[in-house]
């Protein structure tokens, strides 16, 4: 059922205005549209041409999601991000209710295959524990997708930027994990975020197309881990090609001093990109790190705007 909406969302940045726009309510007691997530999903048309706002009520919504293609210009908005939380424990090796073995592909709490698709103030949770291996929170593979103070929760490969052509901006969100938290090959500018390690082992593993201009960069953002940590990479390479760019960042005593890995194979020291610039703290040392990553001058820094990055694409909601 399509029907008027009216809100007004507070965020640390900005009020935001939304009137008259298509969309429903989820709310876990029955004071909303629907019981869950996915039942919100399913009133979006195909083929979607104007925003369609579904507003979560607090709760924790313990489902598989799947925003598939075609339904797009949909915006998530929590009320609550500590207590909006969408949560699932698929991971690798085990079996769907299908029959199908779960892989890194299939094993995320919400998977987003639609474009222009945007989330305020909700919690991405991949509850499957340390010891279950690739267990992803969000596989995200639309293109235009934007995140504001989200949090995205769980421990190996959490998040998933798995598109090639996709595009995607993540403005003051936590994401914390252990091996390879954040991967894949999409185009992702991470803006005053704070990147939390739990385990000695490697924040990114980009696989970023060797004709992508940008991978992963991270700008203004906080790299901090659990006080036990002294052995965390940047990253490593799951493609040659792997391009990430820490931007003035304060980085943490838990990032080892050489900053970078090769994934044991010296051959990606050739092709990887791997820069930094103007970053601070007990883990910035530009004098310590490997010589096949670099630190970008001050004219070279300048091409790291979200115009250079996303093109004809400005993210909304900033």
């Amino acid at each position: 059922m399509r029907w008027l909406l009216m809100i007004c969302l507070v965020t640390l940045s900005q009020v935001n205005c939304i009137s008259q726009q298509a969309g429903c309510t989820v709310a876990k007691d029955g004071s909303g549209d629907v019981n869950n997530i996915q039942q919100a999903i399913d009133r979006v048309p195909e083929n979607n041409k104007s925003l369609f706002i579904i507003m979560i009520k607090p709760g924790i919504y313990h489902e598989r999601v799947v925003l598939p293609a075609g339904k797009n210009h949909v915006r998530f908005i929590g009320l609550d991000v500590a207590n909006t939380v969408l949560r699932f424990d698929n991971h690798t090796g085990s079996i769907s209710p299908s029959g199908d073995t779960i892989n890194t592909y299939t094993s995320a709490s919400f998977f987003i295959y639609a474009d222009d698709f945007s989330a305020d103030d909700i919690t991405f949770e991949n509850n499957a524990g340390f010891n279950a291996g690739q267990a992803v929170a969000v596989f995200a593979h639309g293109d235009r997708l934007a995140f504001y103070n989200c949090r995205f929760i769980g421990f190996q490969d959490v998040l998933f930027l798995s598109g090639e052509k996709s595009r995607q901006y993540y403005k003051r969100c936590y994401i914390e994990g252990t091996t390879d938290f954040i991967f894949g090959p999409a185009t992702a500018v991470f803006q005053y975020c704070r990147i939390h390690s739990k385990k000695n082992s490697h924040v990114t593993a980009a696989s970023t197309p060797a004709e992508s201009p940008f991978g992963f960069v991270f700008l203004d953002c906080e790299l901090t881990g659990d006080t036990s940590l002294h052995n965390v990479s940047l990253g490593r390479p799951w493609r040659p090609y792997a391009s990430v760019t820490y931007i003035r960042c304060r980085i943490g005593p838990h990032i080892l001093p050489e900053g970078w890995n090769n994934w044991k194979n010296p051959a990606n020291e050739k092709t990887a990109r791997y820069a930094e610039y103007k970053n601070t703290g007990p883990g910035a040392d530009p004098a310590q790190r490997v010589p096949w990553s670099r630190q970008l001058s001050d004219e070279e820094a300048k091409a790291f705007t979200l115009k250079n990055i996303f093109g004809d694409w400005s993210p909304p909601y900033q």
